[in-house]
């Protein structure tokens, strides 16, 4: 009786043996053929086998690529192609040798605020515009400027600041171009996608003239606020006269807003204490300023701008260091 039980329990044991085996070899076969396959269909860039959209996004390299795997297109100029967190803009052939290289940002990269446009361009007197544009088209800014040292036919580099308002999305385009002299027409178009990062922003006053506000200029120190975004810091006065010399950018001039002072002033130095506010300029700011209403009105722009921080009671404008004989009409 004895003899027959353990005859039983060894095989019960042997057959338990045989199975426990071959649920582990089941398993790691499954585990084998599952880890083959994940790194199969993780490497293979087939179209066949993608299963979703992570793989399409990862064999995205180009505007043609993009446009083919179904990702959304906009309908700028260039095109652009949106895959995932990367843009690509489609590349247009060029009939004539380029005239503005953009060397930062480079395609994809993300800008903070500011961020630095920088490069070089062959154009009429070194004049060129860029402007900024959100994931749908929208342009956040769009301003002049000039290359500098430029000789006929040379390059001459550019390196700006840009500030803009806050996105909608968080890819956009960043445009470089030059309006033609014959048909007003854009021409030597640079197109470089972009990513904005997440940055803490603040909102500062600038205070412009506005022919359409103040017809005729009439009263010279009447000055009216526009409304900048700048990175959220403790010297915030510094940077509200940073915004208020870069000038009302194109959508602002077709407003109706303009500034009484010099292009290219630069700020020197911004200090704030027991509530007054001593601001340095260079000597561009009083370059071929004539009469009491132009003077009247640089003052208002300055004083404005600072005084809507409520900590400055009182404004003190020097140039070089200078304060005696400053801004005389």
């Amino acid at each position: 009786m004895g003899s027959s039980a353990e005859r039983y329990n060894l095989f019960f044991f042997s057959q338990m043996l045989k199975r426990r085996n071959f649920f582990i070899v089941i398993v790691l076969l499954s585990a084998t053929l599952l880890a083959g396959g994940s790194f199969f269909f993780y490497s293979c860039e087939d179209d066949w086998c993608f299963l979703s959209d992570w793989q399409k996004i990862r064999a995205t390299h180009s505007f043609e690529e993009c446009e083919a795997h179904g990702f959304p297109v906009m309908q700028t100029y260039p095109r652009q192609c949106v895959a995932g967190s990367a843009a690509f803009v489609e590349k247009i052939e060029k009939h004539q040798e380029e005239n503005i290289r953009v060397l930062e940002p480079q395609p994809n990269d993300a800008i903070g605020l500011p961020f630095t446009l920088r490069g070089e361009a062959r154009v009429f007197e070194g004049a060129f515009n860029y402007r900024l544009k959100d994931y749908d088209g929208t342009v956040l800014i769009e301003r002049f400027a000039t290359a500098h040292g430029i000789d006929a036919g040379q390059f001459g580099p550019f390196e700006i600041s840009i500030s803009y308002p806050e996105p909608k999305g968080k890819i956009g385009i960043l445009e470089v171009f030059d309006y033609s002299a014959k048909d007003g027409s854009e021409i030597d178009m640079v197109s470089v996608p972009v990513r904005f990062q997440k940055i803490a922003g603040a909102r500062v006053a600038v205070f412009f003239t506005n022919q359409k506000k103040d017809p005729g200029g009439l009263s010279c120190e009447k000055t009216f606020p526009i409304y900048r975004r700048v990175a959220k810091s403790q010297v915030l006065a510094r940077s509200a006269i940073t915004e208020l010399l870069k000038g009302p950018d194109r959508l602002e001039y077709e407003a109706g807003y303009g500034t009484a002072i010099n292009s290219g002033t630069a700020l020197q130095k911004v200090s704030i204490e027991n509530g007054v506010a001593r601001v340095d300029f260079d000597s561009m700011l009083e370059v071929g300023v004539g009469g009491s209403c132009r003077v009247l009105a640089i003052e208002s722009q300055i004083k404005e701008t600072l005084k809507q921080f409520p900590t400055i009671k009182e404004v003190v404008i020097s140039i070089n260091g200078r304060t005696e004989g400053v801004l005389q009409p």
